[in-house]
């Protein structure tokens, strides 16, 4: 028996997928066309799985701005900023994030998951109490593991639940931290915001909401749920990421919170990772600008989303209860899935197999995320290939719909 031992039952699973054809990690393209187009062994596959929701990766301007400030600066910083220093582009992301949001304050992370990692594990010690949305990212409970902090689960979207639970615990003397997501990965579905909001005015605690999903895709001006739903003013602090709306890498922390700065030199995660390159940093400069210049990307975006899930749920098949860039199709077993997700490959369109235990309730999902940049065609031409390979697999949608539910 070796270290490795323990991860034997996860060796099957993996092998499971693997011996029904291609499995995720073997999917490799040979270019990318476009935002929504790739070659993928010598085929051209539409992408309906890669959270490029606003379609800027191939933006020109955004382009230009990385490949500037890579021919100045170079590949990379090779180290935390504490250790060698930040570049000026790291200040300037910062500050028109802070601005963006209308915050005083924010820190820029090297990914995404950093980002939750680093902010909720620094946030909340031995004696604070973390309260947790059950359907939360690996990301935030990979967070709670890093902190000695009691972590307390709510169900999934309930802020009854969450309220009882904070209820029992109003005696408690230390500080207490309430995660949610806007827009959650995996179904697509939408936090009931205003009615945590009102718990969270209720019960005197701090409110965290990870926007990474809705940056870009909800509110006025792209600021994400909270501003769609007109809580901000109640959201201590908000974390997104460059990955998804702004085509890039990297995430974010905003907070009017006094002296948030001293996370800079409390947060491990951010002392002890090599900073963004100034290449990257300079895309996502552009990339919130374009945000910003062009709002009618929102309006697209949501119209081609539209148009994916009711063309999917039209034909029957079961999708997630909120229409939004990500649309998601459950399957009623794990088999059915993968050689589903197989034969949509085989026909031309890419998209995301997620399978238990990463989904919640454990559905076996086909997981896809809509683009502005994805064209009506494409759209109707990812519903057909749906509906072909139900066909081909002599699966009837309407039952597929009934498993699910």
């Amino acid at each position: 028996m070796t270290i490795l031992a323990k991860y034997t039952k996860l060796r099957e699973h993996y092998h499971r997928i693997a011996g029904a054809g291609r499995d995720p990690f073997t999917v490799k393209f040979d270019a990318m066309l476009s935002p929504t187009e790739g070659m993928l062994n010598g085929r051209r596959t539409i992408l309906l799985g890669t959270n490029n929701y606003l379609g800027l990766t191939f933006d020109q301007s955004c382009i230009d701005k990385g490949v500037e400030a890579l021919k100045s600066f170079g590949t990379g910083t090779t180290g935390s900023r504490i250790a060698n220093g930040s570049y000026d582009g790291h200040a300037a992301l910062e500050r028109e994030l802070a601005k963006f949001y209308g915050r005083e304050n924010c820190m820029v992370f090297t990914t995404g998951y950093q980002a939750n990692l680093g902010i909720i594990s620094t946030l909340v010690g031995k004696d604070d109490l973390l309260f947790l949305d059950s359907d939360s990212h690996a990301s935030i409970y990979d967070a709670a593991k890093m902190t000695p902090a009691q972590v307390i689960r709510f169900r999934h979207n309930d802020p009854e639940d969450l309220n009882k639970r904070l209820r029992r615990v109003a005696d408690h003397p230390g500080n207490k931290l309430v995660v949610v997501e806007g827009i959650y990965s995996m179904l697509g579905d939408v936090a009931p915001l205003k009615e945590f909001a009102q718990v969270k005015r209720e019960n005197g605690v701090y409110l965290l909401v990870d926007e990474a999903h809705s940056m870009g895709v909800l509110g006025e001006t792209g600021r994400g749920l909270a501003q769609e739903v007109g809580v901000e003013d109640d959201v201590d602090f908000i974390v997104g990421t460059f990955s998804k709306s702004l085509g890039a890498v990297g995430g974010f922390c905003v907070s009017d919170l006094p002296d948030f700065d001293v996370l800079r030199v409390a947060c491990r995660p951010y002392m002890f990772t090599a900073s963004l390159p100034p290449s990257v940093i300079a895309t996502c400069l552009r990339s919130l600008e374009r945000m910003q210049e062009e709002p009618g990307l929102r309006t697209k975006l949501m119209a081609n989303s539209k148009r994916l899930y009711e063309g999917l749920r039209n034909k029957g098949f079961q999708v997630g209860p909120d229409v939004n860039p990500i649309v998601a199709v459950s399957l009623p077993s794990i088999e059915l899935a993968i050689t589903f997700w197989n034969r949509l490959l085989e026909e031309g369109l890419y998209l995301n197999l997620a399978l238990p235990p990463a989904t919640p309730n454990s559905q076996s999902l086909l997981r896809t995320s809509v683009s502005a940049a994805h064209t009506t065609k494409q759209i109707d031409t990812a519903i057909e290939l749906f509906g072909k390979v139900a066909r081909q697999l002599n699966v009837q949608p309407a039952l597929v719909q009934t498993a699910a539910e």
